[in-house]
Parts: structure tokens; sequence; C-alpha cells
């Protein structure tokens, strides 16, 4: 049984707590939540009814009849309300409105240039955004929240993206604040390896409790979940492994200032400058990722030792997190088995026994659809939190009471 008398002392209309429970998908009888519950079927009742006025509860077919007239059931609502996923790359915009199960119902994206500046790429997104809800058959009325994912460091008590060395004009503007004069809905911003990881989980393995998300493209970034909760830290930068030093680039300068960097080194740009260093016409990431598919030995060779100085930083994380599951994605990772070769070659060779027993190590499984993914993951677990919809549920009451 679930004891939620804690908070009706509190003075929760237990609504909330109810909804927790229906979020898994599975359909209900009132018995049954009773019986999960402990309160009466009279309570029962009210409180389904008031998540169905708001749109997250709804009936589905009957339960099977054991004699007498068949009961009701009901189940998180997925055909009402959804939620707003943004992906703001660094040349890239990727939007999604979502149902509150996470499923994208429609996407749409554009070539921009995040460099161009927040009020450009963000009226973008309202406007795109716009056209997506109404293209749903849903209005702003049914949206109830945007999660946004940024390529640079983000506070994300705030929401303010903090100094990000690519978004030149983004630095602590109001993110939020921009979104929401339009939309009017609680507004979630975090930086885009953290929302991957979400979707990554969500998606590929859901119930995987501690897992590392590591991106390798234009920077190296990582998302850790731990105990299944997204880690941030003090000020949301956690997992920020690409400016660890690496012993073997002491002198190779990164643009954050210092010297030795894991992103100096291991990068996409990084690789591509080596490797022009050798002779070869890499401008950027994809060709990298070119020459390695068609079999250039330097470009392998290039790729493997980027594996191998992931590996050096990975292999501290694995000490103190102890992950079930590292996932390389980013662009990079399109290199196929050499970055994650050479990952593996360093972190099964230098960890603990014990850490590594079980250790899975391997290529993303979402690929670039887990930012937009987890965009709406971390817009959703914020609108069907129990304080949120405990604040819908007072509202309510509160119109009732007033009527």
């Amino acid at each position: 049984m679930i004891d939620i008398s804690r908070g009706d002392v509190l003075g929760s209309s237990g609504a909330s707590d109810l909804f927790q429970i229906l979020r898994d998908g599975r359909s209900r009888t009132r018995t049954e939540l009773a019986n999960l519950t402990g309160l009466a079927r009279s309570t029962i009742a009210l409180r389904v009814d008031a998540l169905m006025q708001l749109g997250l509860v709804s009936p589905t077919a009957d339960a099977p009849s054991t004699g007498g007239r068949p009961s009701s059931q009901f189940a998180l609502a997925t055909d009402i309300k959804v939620v707003l996923a943004v992906d703001i790359g660094a040349s890239h915009v990727r939007i999604a409105v979502s149902d509150p199960a996470g499923r994208p119902l429609e996407e749409d994206s554009a070539n921009i240039e995040v460099a161009r500046g927040p009020e450009a790429v963000l009226n973008w997104v309202i406007e795109a955004g716009d056209a997506l809800i109404k293209k749903t058959g849903r209005s702003l009325s049914d949206l109830l929240a945007i999660g946004v994912g940024l390529p640079g460091p983000v506070e994300y008590s705030t929401g303010l993206p903090i100094n990000p060395p690519i978004m030149p004009g983004w630095d602590r503007f109001d993110v939020p604040a921009w979104l929401k004069g339009h939309f009017n809905v609680p507004i979630l911003v975090d930086n885009d390896v953290n929302i991957m990881a979400l979707g990554e989980r969500e998606v590929a393995w859901p119930d995987v409790e501690h897992l590392i998300f590591v991106k390798v493209a234009t920077g190296i970034g990582s998302g850790l979940i731990s105990g299944g909760i997204l880690q941030r830290g003090a000020q949301g930068i956690a997992g920020d492994i690409g400016h660890v030093q690496v012993p073997r680039g002491a002198d190779v300068p990164c643009h954050c200032g210092n010297r030795g960097c894991l992103e100096a080194l291991a990068s996409g740009p990084a690789m591509a400058r080596a490797l022009r260093e050798q002779g070869h016409d890499t401008a950027s990431s994809q060709d990298v990722v070119e020459l390695v598919k068609h079999g250039n030995l330097d470009a392998i060779q290039a790729v493997r030792q980027a594996g191998r100085d992931l590996g050096e930083v990975l292999t501290a994380c694995v000490s103190l997190v102890n992950p079930s599951v590292i996932v390389i994605g980013g662009s990079m990772a399109q290199a196929g088995e050499h970055l994650i070769a050479g990952v593996r070659e360093v972190v099964y060779a230098r960890s603990m026994p014990l850490a590594t027993a079980h250790l899975q190590i391997t290529q993303s499984n979402v690929g670039a659809n887990a930012a937009v993914l987890g965009a709406g993951m971390l817009a959703i677990h914020h609108a069907l939190s129990p304080a949120r919809v405990e604040a819908m549920v007072s509202n309510i009451d509160a119109i009732a009471a007033g009527a």
C-alpha cells in the first residue's frame, strides 16, 4: 500500500499522488487505485474527476466483468496535453511537439547558426512552435511546458547560459523569459549533453540507474545519471569533462584558456586539425568521419587515439560514479567502433575489475534524436511532477469554490 496520508495532513488534495501512480500508462479501476493508496473509493472518484478536468487522465476500456457491472478504468491521457521540445545546436534547431508519454507528434527543423544570436533563434522557435502545436490540433492552452537544450554551459536554476564559448550574444540572456512571454508556460533550459543523456536513457536504457552519456563533437561533454536521476551539481555543470587535462596534450592550447584539455585533443575539430597537419583536407568533424568510412589509416589512427584520450578521463569517472553503461554519442560517434575501441582499451585496462565486470561501453542507440527526445522528457518531468499537478488541481478547486 502507498502511504499518501502525509500529503492529506499537510493540505494536499492527494490527486497528485494518484496521478504519479497512473503515469506508468497502465489502466486501473477505482478499486485498484483504492487498494494501492488505502483511500476510500469516493475519495478516489473525486480525485480522478479532478485529473480528468485537467486533461491528464482519461477513461479507457472497461475492466472485464466479474459478474456485475464492468468497472471503469483510467490511465494517463496522451491525446490532449502536449509539451514542446527544443534542441538548439551550433548550426541547427530541432523542435517537436510531444504527448505526455514523450512520443513526438510533429517535428520541424532548420539550419540556423546559434551565432546569429538568441533573438533570431528563439523567434524561429516561437513561430515554428506555434505552427506545430496548431498542426497537432491543439492550442496554446494545451501546452504544459517547454524543454530547451543549449550547446553551452547553463545555470539550471535560472535557465541562463553562462559564458558559452560558441554562442556569441547569449551570455546570461534570459531564454526562459523570452519564450515565456509568448507561450506562458514553465520553460526548462539545460545544456545539450544533459538532455541527450535523458533522451538516451528514456528510449534505450529505461531500466539502467547509472549511466554516463558522452558527446564527442565540436566539443566534449557528458551527462551523468546516478540512481536514475540526472546529476547537475551545484551550478549545473557536472559532467564537463571536456576541460579535464590529459597529460599527452600538456602543450596544446584550448579555447578555454588552459592547455592540455581533453577537448583540445579529442574533439572533432582537434582531430581535423591533426589530420590537416598530416596533409589531409579535413576542415570539419564530418571530413574526419568520411575519411574513416573510406578506410583512411591516418584518420582511423587519429580517431582511435582520441578514444584513448577520452578513456583516460572516463577511467576516473568510472571510479567516481561506477556506471553500468557508458554511451558515446555526438557527430564523432559516426566514426563507428574506432572511437569506442580506444575508449574500451583504456577504461577496461585501468579501472578496477569490479567496476568493469558488467560495464557496457557502447555507441548511442538514439543518435541525433537523443537531444529533442530529452528536451521533451525535461519538460514532462517538470510539468507532471507532484508539485505541478498539485498546483493545477488546487487552481481547479479555487475556481470551483469561487463559482
